[in-house]
């Protein structure tokens, strides 16, 4: 009998950040630490809203404020540990450079297939994936995580053991959530939840 069936389930809770004027103005915001908009802060509020009722076991955060300041705002900040390989993807060269400018320079750019020069490469990226997928296999229990889009896709992908390129195809608005978790058992990982917008007026 497959050991996995008797395992038991959880779901990962994917929470991107809300709104910067960053992300507003579609530039690559890799380690720079900027802050939420305060129509970000409004964003983070309602996460909270959504979410309020449910427990978690483990709360993880990228250490750059504006995933910190959305897991404050939305009210999970008390039991939050923060995580270094949930900081969003290193675009090196490229940071602040939203992507047309970025295919100015180089007319056939793919992040998820190229990476960005002096930054960090999808085999970088399939690697932090990789480790904090094996973390919170380990949680008895739902996981909640807020960080940056890049990574958070990256995370699906690997959820699902694709590569890092089918990262593509999974879009993360600012302030959305998503939700990994399996199927029948644990050798069939699933998208439970997808970019699930929280609209604030």
């Amino acid at each position: 009998m497959n050991s996995t069936i008797s395992e038991p389930l959880f779901r990962l809770f994917l929470i991107r950040h809300g709104d910067t004027d960053w992300s507003d103005a579609h530039r690559h915001t890799g380690l720079s630490d900027v802050p939420l908009t305060r129509h970000g802060e409004q964003q983070a509020r309602a996460l909270g809203a959504r979410l309020k009722g449910l427990q978690f076991a483990r709360t993880f955060t990228s250490p750059l404020q504006r995933a910190l300041q959305t897991c404050e705002l939305a009210g999970f900040a008390g039991a939050a540990e923060s995580d270094p390989d949930l900081v969003e993807w290193d675009y090196g060269d490229y940071e602040g450079l939203t992507t047309s400018e970025i295919r100015c320079k180089n007319p056939t750019w793919d992040l998820f297939s190229a990476g960005c020069p002096n930054g960090e490469t999808p085999q970088d990226m399939l690697m932090r994936a990789d480790r904090f997928i094996k973390k919170v296999r380990s949680v008895p229990g739902d996981v909640i995580t807020f960080s940056s889009g890049h990574i958070i896709r990256v995370i699906a992908a690997r959820w699902l053991s694709l590569e890092p390129e089918a990262a593509r195809y999974f879009l993360a608005s600012t302030a959305a959530i998503g939700i990994l978790g399996y199927e029948h058992d644990r050798s069939e990982p699933a998208i439970c939840l997808w970019n699930e917008h929280i609209n604030v007026d």
